[in-house]
């Protein structure tokens, strides 16, 4: 009996899937036995109200059984990598396995020798721009800044960076953190001198450190961390966050106070975090466990469902996995349509100016 090529390539690729899919089977079955030898996952700074983290972690201890150590909830990208560096030859509780960090501190990390590599069973869907090669690093979802503002106190809503200086936010405007290690802070700075500077990229992170500068000198700037509950009191009627933690603010508080997210006309920057596991991880198998569950279809919908972009979202919706009342949401896309995204080497430039430079331009750290 003859058999077509046709048949015999699609029976061989057939094959080929079953024995891939079985041995893909196979290997998370050994790390989830791994993972739960070693019984605990130690994370740090993710906030339950960041990004759905607080139902991304719930989920992750229900499917897997496993303990989650929750090590300084409020941390910056900063924090994360010296608690790794901190805790090289201890196995406690204060060694983080992974960390969720700005795009520019992935690569640092890496040449410092604070990172191990580990390529989720999803890598070949994480656009190549967003991974280090070898998977020492990979994004894992992005947003861009927005104006958060208490429209109960604040009541001629900024649509600009240049509106942030005009008499009326006096004692108004904060950070969201310390703008020399937190990236959240860090890319605020480097937006607002974007819009000051007229776009230019080179020069936007000197004229941030200028901008806030004069906001420090007019009596705007409130070097207060800007936070749900610091919105809410009234300490800092207003603050620039990603989209995701100002929506997400705007929701836990219902209403009371009125929360406005805005999308700035210019300057908008957009930004994207990364996942890491630490090179002294105490429970390495959690640590690719947690990654194995954070990229997979279910763990990107809930970070979508928590307002942030999943990296692989183009990769779920050409396989039409959103859900529509998902989408409905998300913000208009008309804002995000002009969003900058800084290259691995503008951010990284915009941190060691910044972070070097705050104390002495603009005087006053956010605490």
């Amino acid at each position: 009996m003859k058999f077509s090529k046709k048949l015999l390539n699609t029976t061989v690729a057939f094959t080929l899937l079953v024995s891939t899919t079985a041995a893909n089977a196979a290997m998370m079955d050994d790390l989830v036995a791994a993972a739960k030898k070693e019984g605990q996952l130690t994370v740090i700074a993710l906030p339950h109200d960041w990004c759905g983290y607080g139902a991304v972690i719930d989920g992750f201890k229900k499917k897997y059984g496993l303990t989650i150590n929750e090590l300084n909830p409020d941390g910056g990208s900063g924090d994360e990598i010296e608690a790794i560096k901190a805790n090289k030859g201890n196995t406690g509780p204060q060694a983080p396995d992974v960390i969720d960090v700005g795009l520019s501190f992935g690569p640092s990390a890496m040449k410092e020798g604070l990172l191990q590599p580990y390529k989720v069973s999803t890598w070949d869907s994480i656009p190549d721009t967003a991974k280090d090669k070898d998977g020492f690093w990979y994004g894992d979802y992005y947003g861009v800044l927005t104006f958060v503002v208490n429209a109960d106190i604040v009541k001629n809503l900024p649509t600009d960076w240049a509106d942030l200086q005009k008499p009326e936010m006096k004692n108004s405007v904060s950070l969201s953190g310390d703008p020399r290690s937190g990236n959240q802070s860090i890319q605020t700075v480097f937006a607002a001198g974007l819009s000051a500077n007229w776009g230019d990229v080179d020069k936007a992170a000197e004229a941030g450190l200028a901008f806030y500068a004069e906001l420090q000198k007019k009596g705007n700037f409130v070097p207060v961390a800007g936070q749900s509950a610091s919105l809410a009191q009234g300490t800092t009627p207003m603050t620039v966050l990603w989209d995701y933690n100002g929506l997400a603010a705007r929701d836990s508080l219902k209403g009371n106070p009125k929360i406005e997210v805005i999308v700035p006309k210019t300057g908008v920057v957009a930004g994207v975090y990364v996942q890491a596991i630490s090179a002294f991880a105490p429970h390495p198998a959690a640590a690719k466990l947690w990654m194995e569950y954070l990229y997979s279809d279910e763990g990107q919908l809930m970070w979508l469902n928590g307002y942030c972009h999943p990296i692989r979202f183009n990769d779920l919706a050409a396989k039409k996995l959103i859900p529509a009342e998902m989408m409905a949401k998300l913000p208009p896309a008309e804002g995000y349509a002009k969003a900058l995204f800084p290259t691995l080497e503008q951010q990284s430039a915009a941190k060691k100016l910044i972070g070097e430079n705050w104390e002495k331009v603009v005087g006053v750290i956010p605490k």
